[in-house]
């Protein structure tokens, strides 16, 4: 099946997925490309200003690449049931001296400004999640050039970012790492294996497909192309690599004895999101509320103090279920590796 993949020079079918928050870095993203792969920056959480500096990082190395948006698809929550959980989570803040938001923030990730960046500046890839863009969101980018890939968890799902127009499909699986990419956070799709859900979604979309979720061996890899995906996308694996932006705590995570699972939590950001289980997942995740993107602004302060900190029991440690065997070396050799059967 010809993909934009092709036409880009992709010749790995391994790929550096977008994880923000600080782990992807436009100097994994050229690594991911100098490999033969492709690599996605993560706009979520930055300005527009951020995103064209670091696509600019890029562009002077002169491989590539692709930029992921969060598209909006908020989740808003009660002034009632966010001042409860504020007083809930104010008493850890308050170790840190920290005075968490008294209202909701509700915002779009200055969707508007980065869709205008993406439109004036066209990239070669734009990928999306959390929600579905607009039909002529999606059209205005391939007019400029940009091929356009749409996360989705479920079959039904793909069938509307098919009608929507979308080129490729990133199918991710529950067991990823980070936040689902669900339409509907209030209701997770069924846990089906990724390459089940693989096969399920090629039958019924006739779209090229990348996977992605829980990818951390070679076998992995070889089962979801095998499965009918035409590349894998990884993102848990390169937590530890030499290029990542992760935390110091977020890196010594990983590999403590004493994170022993991981969970689906809401917790930190009030969408549903994969973690290693931790005390504040366990204390705090039977009385959140969904509420997205308020949440995820009432948290962000105490987890990024406890982070500095190197309190691992309140940062938000995102990963797939195969966080254990991430390595610490080169993202052009642990996407190598995954790629070798």
């Amino acid at each position: 099946m010809s993909t934009p993949l092709h036409s880009l020079g992709v010749t790995l079918p391994v790929i550096a997925a977008p994880m923000a928050g600080g782990p992807t870095t436009p100097a994994m993203v050229v690594a991911a490309a100098r490999a033969g792969g492709l690599g996605f920056l993560a706009a979520g959480y930055k300005t527009a200003d951020a995103v064209r500096s670091e696509i600019a990082a890029v562009r002077d190395a002169s491989v590539p690449l692709g930029v992921n948006l969060f598209a909006p698809n908020p989740v808003p929550v009660s002034e009632a049931d966010y001042r409860a959980y504020r007083d809930a989570v104010q008493a850890e803040a308050d170790r840190f001296g920290l005075d968490l938001p008294a209202a909701p923030v509700e915002d779009d990730d200055a969707w508007g400004a980065k869709i205008d960046l993406l439109l004036a500046d066209p990239v070669p890839v734009v990928s999306f999640t959390f929600g579905l863009p607009g039909a002529d969101v999606i059209r205005a980018l391939q007019k400029a050039g940009t091929a356009v890939v749409q996360t989705v968890t479920s079959v039904d799902e793909a069938r509307a970012a098919a009608e929507a127009g979308a080129d490729m499909l990133a199918v991710q699986g529950a067991v990823a790492g980070g936040h689902s990419g669900t339409f509907t956070p209030g209701r997770l799709p069924a846990p089906v294996p990724l390459p089940e859900l693989v096969a399920q979604v090629t039958i019924a979309v006739g779209l090229p497909v990348i996977a992605a979720g829980g990818l951390a061996t070679p076998d992995d890899v070889a089962g979801v192309l095998s499965a009918g995906a035409v590349a894998a996308a990884v993102g848990t694996a390169l937590l530890r690599a030499d290029e990542s932006g992760a935390s110091a705590t977020h890196r010594a995570a990983l590999v403590d004895p004493s994170f022993t699972d991981t969970a689906v939590t809401r917790a930190f950001t009030g969408r549903p999101a994969r973690g290693l289980r931790n005390r504040f997942i366990d204390e705090f995740e039977p009385r959140a509320p969904l509420g997205y993107p308020a949440i995820h602004h009432l948290t962000s302060p105490l987890r990024k103090a406890a982070a500095a900190a190197g309190e691992s029991q309140l940062v938000h440690l995102w990963a797939g279920t195969g966080y254990r065997l991430a390595q610490q070396k080169p993202t052009a050799e642990i996407l190598a590796e995954l790629a070798a059967r």
